[in-house]
């Protein structure tokens, strides 16, 4: 009619999801559309969870931890969708994908470093190569979150990453891919294996049951150890490098493991796996018990995560640690907190001798005492946001390595490490680092030349 108002011009199309346009044409629209301001007052998910307790961005995540799942028990998918998705999503593919909630994404992840050491900077992790730039990650992951929001009807969803890059030096498990890391000795370079190789590093399937207390995931495969601040993943760390409580510690497990939220404040993790870092079919996977509590205090400011990370009564194998962990997390404001984590860590009856101990030449240790080889590790992460694309993170550690068997060297350390994160876009994160390491009982650094070590770096992760 005459009177109508005029009808709204339908929205632009995005290049990012104009099949008219070759793919890389697309990949890069995506890339430019993702460099413009977001939307702030887009509608929040659904959600059957506390609210997050901080941003991401900046922070790597919005939720306090909780291992084994890819989001806690209520809480919605938080995953961006990042180019490579985009580009996809006008073709029979990516209709496919969207229509099954099936995603496809990944990083890459260069960095460059300055060591006052020249041959090593272990156990300074993962850039153990020093005064030079560095590929660390290629990952894609591939994987189906299962919606834990709706209470009505079982869900599942499944979780594939496979790393090459450096780092896989630290990821490798017994039994998957682990010849090229174990059986190409390196004299000349710090850490054994090729220089770069592929690990199939996570791989599980979930089981989600709404009518279990107020749901329970089944979660089979590999997956990450359960308890720590850190992870193997670029994006979901604070800081570049980690701590030496980190780098010594278990990465991943095969086997099962149950999330059952009992409420908003507490939920509960069993689970029985192999062995840490050793595959099933094996022969040095051992069964391990595995059991955690997570509590979140009703302010959402406090949280506790007592971990039984793994158990059995058998020797070293492998890496067959026995290992307890608490991580403490407190909320100061919503731009403030600090995490938390101590352990004791032990083999039984560890074979062979540590490279350094107080009173030998470096070498000449002796071996091991029979009975418990024990470690002892606090860290404690004091993180900063600055404005949404900006966070700090000041990092603080004492381990020690009471007989050398985590790091070879029977001594104390202590680590102190601040480094900013900024957001370029949703997609580019830059990460400078500064950091100042010391050894106590023995020259552990520069592969048992220096007792100290000071390195300056800084990476990228360019997600897709």
């Amino acid at each position: 009619m005459a009177n109508d108002p005029p009808a709204s011009p339908a929205p632009a199309q995005a290049a990012s999801a104009d099949c008219s346009h070759g793919f890389f044409s697309r990949l890069a629209a995506a890339y430019r559309e993702d460099a413009q301001p977001t939307d702030s007052n887009a509608p929040a998910p659904a959600r059957r969870a506390m609210e997050s307790p901080f941003d991401s961005a900046p922070f790597p995540s919005a939720e306090w931890q909780l291992g084994g799942v890819d989001y806690p028990i209520g809480v919605p998918n938080e995953n961006s969708q990042y180019p490579l998705e985009k580009s996809l999503a006008c073709t029979r593919v990516g209709h496919w994908m969207q229509d099954n909630h099936i995603e496809m994404y990944g990083w890459i992840n260069p960095s460059a470093n300055l060591s006052t050491s020249s041959f090593t900077n272990y156990p300074l992790s993962y850039a153990t190569r020093p005064n030079r730039i560095e590929f660390n990650q290629f990952l894609f992951r591939l994987q189906r979150v299962p919606d834990t929001v709706q209470t009505d009807h079982l869900d599942w969803g499944f979780h594939f990453d496979n790393l090459y890059g450096f780092d896989y030096h630290y990821t490798t498990m017994k039994g998957v891919f682990s010849n090229q890391l174990l059986n190409h000795p390196n004299a000349n370079g710090p850490l054994a294996g090729k220089i770069y190789g592929d690990d199939p590093m996570i791989w599980f399937v979930d089981l989600y049951i709404p009518w279990v207390a107020q749901g329970m995931v089944v979660t089979a495969g590999r997956y990450l150890s359960l308890p720590d601040i850190e992870a193997q993943f670029s994006p979901n760390n604070y800081l570049l490098t980690h701590s030496i409580l980190y780098t010594v510690d278990a990465y991943t497990n095969t086997g099962i493991i149950t999330t059952t939220k009992l409420n908003d404040q507490w939920t509960l993790q069993l689970g029985i796996h192999g062995g840490d870092d050793s595959a099933v079919w094996d022969d040095t996977s051992r069964a391990s018990f595995q059991g955690c509590v997570r509590w979140v205090s009703k302010s959402n400011d406090d949280m506790l995560y007592p971990c039984v990370e793994s158990y059995n009564r058998s020797r070293q194998t492998y890496n067959n640690l026995q290992e307890f962990v608490l991580t403490w997390g407190h909320r100061f404001t919503r731009n403030v907190h600090m995490l938390t984590e101590a352990y004791r860590i032990y083999v039984r009856d560890q074979p062979g001798a540590p490279l350094g101990k107080p009173g030998y030449a470096l070498g000449e240790a002796p071996p091991y005492p029979a009975g418990h080889n024990p470690a002892f590790g606090i860290v404690n992460y004091f993180n900063i946001e600055l404005d949404p694309k900006n966070m700090v993170s000041i990092r603080n550690e004492f381990y020690n390595d009471e007989q050398g068997q985590r790091t070879t060297f029977a001594t104390r350390y202590s680590s102190h490490t601040i480094g900013l994160t900024h957001w370029v876009s949703q997609d580019l994160e830059i990460r400078p680092e500064f950091r100042y390491e010391r050894a106590y009982d023995f020259p552990a650094y520069n592969n048992g030349k220096r007792n100290y070590q000071v390195t300056a770096l800084v990476d990228a992760i360019l997600h897709y």
